[in-house]
């Protein structure tokens, strides 16, 4: 009786599993529209499925439904309180709610965007992804809400002890957004030294085409990263 019944149930757990497979398939085609409703349907026999779940909270941040993505994300934060990654895209939603929102609504979800960035990195120490957010959030942020260059400091300097080159480019950002173009400029150019990579460029590029009216200069730079490839 027992095979029978394993007979009986295995068309629909094989159909689960192409829905799952397809559904991933089509995330990583950037088919985020077509990719959800089968993520839905593989939810709906596997309800406590977290792969699933998180699928399908970054397929809802993809398409901007931020509560939708703040939904699963603090599912999946409460079931799993010592996964960095999950605060990490919490905190990732909320904050582009509360971009959306009014400057009132914003103000009142501030405490508890700091509270995951900060939670996610007690609980990873190298954790880049949520240093890089903590960097940019202070450094936005102003005085009255928290906001806190000394603070956005300390973590990229804890992410120079990850990884030089984004210890770099995040003091470059943190000068360019301060307006101290030539210090962003060393930064940026410390960057590219390391990295070599595209981001480096581009990211030192814009800051002479944008923010010091040289774009020759800028021109310059991509031309010898397009030369440095060939």
């Amino acid at each position: 009786m027992k095979h029978f019944l394993l007979l009986l149930l295995f068309p629909t757990l094989l159909w689960s599993q192409t829905d799952f497979e397809k559904a991933k398939s089509l995330f990583e085609q950037k088919k985020y529209a077509s990719a959800q409703p089968l993520f839905e349907n593989y939810l709906k026999q596997k309800s406590n499925d977290s792969k699933t779940i998180e699928y399908l909270g970054d397929v809802a941040g993809h398409q901007k439904q931020w509560d939708k993505a703040i939904g699963y994300y603090k599912k999946l934060k409460n079931q799993f309180p010592k996964n960095a990654n999950y605060h990490y895209k919490y905190g990732g939603a909320l904050g582009m709610k509360a971009k959306e929102s009014s400057k009132f609504k914003a103000f009142g979800m501030i405490g508890d965007v700091k509270e995951a960035f900060e939670t996610a990195a007690k609980l990873d120490v190298k954790h880049i992804e949520t240093r890089w957010a903590l960097v940019m959030l202070y450094v936005e942020l102003p005085g009255i809400a928290g906001g806190s260059e000394a603070k956005a400091q300390k973590y990229a300097g804890e992410l120079s002890l990850l990884s030089p080159v984004d210890g770099y480019l995040s003091k470059g950002y943190i000068s360019e957004y301060f307006k101290r173009y030539k210090e962003a400029e060393k930064n940026y150019l410390k960057a590219i030294e390391v990295g070599q990579s595209k981001t480096c460029y581009q990211k030192l590029a814009d800051l002479y085409k944008n923010k010091m009216n040289s774009p020759e200069k800028a021109k310059q730079l991509l031309d010898l990263y397009q030369k440095k490839r060939t």
